[in-house]
């Protein structure tokens, strides 16, 4: 209790301006008391506008109060001297570097509390206390101390800035409202606030659901590692039991089919955790970009909450897949089978079957559906927005529909040169380059080569450097009125299939699947190619003359 009466005795004989114990204690006629160079330091910087105001209340006087110092007030702040009260505060209350100060103090200053947008200034607990006791600033907005109050004033017209021009999306005042901005789009900056805030709502929900589908993607590889670490043991387990009972004649098989099955079940939970790695590391980044935007969804600063909201640069979309697809499980279960044949079979093994084994362990693919199983609600979520490169296409192809559409018309076509172009042959690539999963869809009319090629694929060169499916560096369907032909590196392979206007494409770049669909009330597999593709790929069109092909928006 007597502390708590030593405090009260602290702040009634404090000086409102410096916060210590009031030395040469002054009363001004409004009942406030200062300390003598305190409130004359104050006056003095409100000499030219010859307006003299109390600090604490804002009275102001038209001259200059006269100064006389209050003796009692004086003896009674020697005798608390003498009792070891000590007004200053502590340390750790006075602004840094990196602190908000009061603007009102006039030694060393304190930390700021609040900052008021109607008064553009930060104050202390002491100075703030007129804000909370008279009327006057009643209406004044208190915020959470800022060192950018000065970027709400409006450079040209010195106005507070509350309002906002959609039109040229910055923060203005009234004036510039009827001046340079008269007949935008203009709304109070409350208004724009509460529809950003909206908008990083709706930012934030699409954030919170992504982390989700990635934790649930988290899980689902969590298990996938368990089970082939599973599936690997019990493979290897059976393959032990049985080459155990070979004795001499399998002693090296049993050894190098061990070390396939290791080998690849190294390879495959490697893939996995790689893709867990990444997606941990966008959850990660997920709860880090949705932090910043909670931080600042509470900024209680309008302008400053519109300053700020344009730097955080729009959320990037997900380069990995929104769901993990897992297959009924079977992994390394058909080593054990083969192992099992070669038990009974054991020279024929020794010839001819050891070749089985390890085309049963090395088919182990653990992340990617087989394409075979795959309906085509399962390729279109793989499906990419794939245009036409205007700066490749053959001068007698016509682009069409926002570079979706290639004709052949058999007319030259007013196109500036380009190295990129083909010279020789009616084709075209897509700018973009495919790598990962990608499924696109044509529409057709007459012969078309629908192709995947390399960029370095020749431009000028003859018919096998530069014809799609005539070299090392394409691959080529050819579509025509009745029949299909498959090209690469010049070597014709004939096609079956139901004929179709509409051709599905399906890539799978990592894996070196590259497949070709016929599309109409059904999906028909037509051809399909595994191999190992070493570049990003780009989608190309060869067109016979009067044909034309149009690249499907499957989105």
């Amino acid at each position: 209790m007597a502390q708590k009466g030593v405090q009260l005795d602290r702040e009634t004989f404090s000086c409102s301006i410096c916060l210590d114990l009031l030395k040469d204690p002054v009363a001004v006629s409004c009942g406030h008391s200062y300390c003598m160079n305190c409130i004359k330091t104050h006056w003095d910087k409100e000499e030219e506008k010859k307006i003299y105001s109390c600090p604490q209340c804002r009275q102001t006087f038209p001259v200059r109060p006269v100064l006389l110092k209050n003796t009692m007030l004086a003896v009674l702040v020697e005798e608390l001297k003498k009792t070891g009260l000590q007004a200053a505060p502590a340390d750790h209350c006075y602004a840094g570097p990196e602190d908000v100060a009061c603007d009102v103090c006039t030694e060393r200053k304190l930390k700021a509390c609040k900052s008021c947008l109607h008064c553009l200034a930060s104050f202390c607990e002491k100075h703030l206390q007129p804000h909370y006791k008279s009327t006057t600033f009643k209406k004044h907005k208190l915020v959470e101390p800022s060192k950018k109050l000065q970027e709400n004033v409006c450079s040209r017209h010195d106005e507070v800035m509350k309002m906002f021009c959609r039109t040229d999306q910055q923060s203005i005042c009234y004036l510039c409202s009827v001046d340079e901005h008269k007949g935008h789009d203009t709304v109070s900056a409350a208004a724009e606030r509460t529809e950003k805030q909206r908008e990083l709502e709706v930012s934030r929900q699409n954030i919170q659901q992504r982390i989700q589908d990635r934790e649930k993607d988290v899980k689902l590889l969590q298990q996938e590692v368990e089970d082939i670490n599973g599936s690997a043991d019990k493979a290897v387990e059976g393959s032990e039991k049985i080459f155990t009972e070979m004795i001499r004649l399998m002693e090296k098989r049993r050894s190098d089919v061990k070390q396939q099955v290791r080998s690849q079940q190294q390879t495959e939970v490697s893939r996995v955790r790689e893709l867990q790695e990444k997606l941990e590391q966008e959850i990660t980044e997920l709860k880090r970009r949705d932090a910043e935007l909670e931080k600042l969804s509470h900024t209680q600063d309008h302008n400053q909450f519109l300053h700020d909201y344009p730097s955080l640069s729009p959320l990037c979309e997900s380069t990995h897949s929104s769901s993990i697809n897992i297959r009924p499980l079977r992994f390394f279960e058909d080593v054990t089978a083969a192992v099992s044949e070669v038990r009974d079979k054991l020279e024929d093994v020794l010839r001819e079957k050891w070749t089985n084994i390890s085309q049963r362990v090395t088919e182990v693919d653990v992340l990617l559906s087989q394409p075979e199983n795959m309906t085509r609600a399962d390729f279109l979520q793989y499906s990419c927005d794939i245009t036409l490169d205007p700066n490749t296409a053959n001068t007698y192809l016509l682009l069409s529909d926002g570079n979706r559409k290639v004709t052949n018309t058999g007319q030259q076509q007013s196109y500036s040169s380009h190295p990129d172009r083909f010279t020789v042959l009616c084709q075209v690539l897509s700018p973009e380059s495919l790598t990962g999963r990608c499924y696109w869809e044509l529409k057709r009319g007459g012969r078309v080569f629908v192709a995947v090629a390399y960029k370095n694929i020749s431009r000028t060169g003859g018919w096998k450097e530069s014809e799609l499916g005539g070299n090392d560096k394409s691959w080529a369907l050819d579509c025509n009125n009745n029949s299909y032909n498959f090209y690469y590196n010049s070597v014709n392979t004939p096609v079956s299939g139901p004929q179709s206007s509409r051709v599905g494409v399906y890539l799978d770049h990592r894996a070196g699947i590259l497949s070709f669909y016929s599309i109409s009330e059904t999906m028909t597999l037509l051809h399909r190619v595994q191999t190992t593709f070493t570049q990003p790929l780009h989608a190309g069109l060869w067109t016979d003359s009067g044909s034309s092909a149009e690249l499907c928006k499957l989105k």
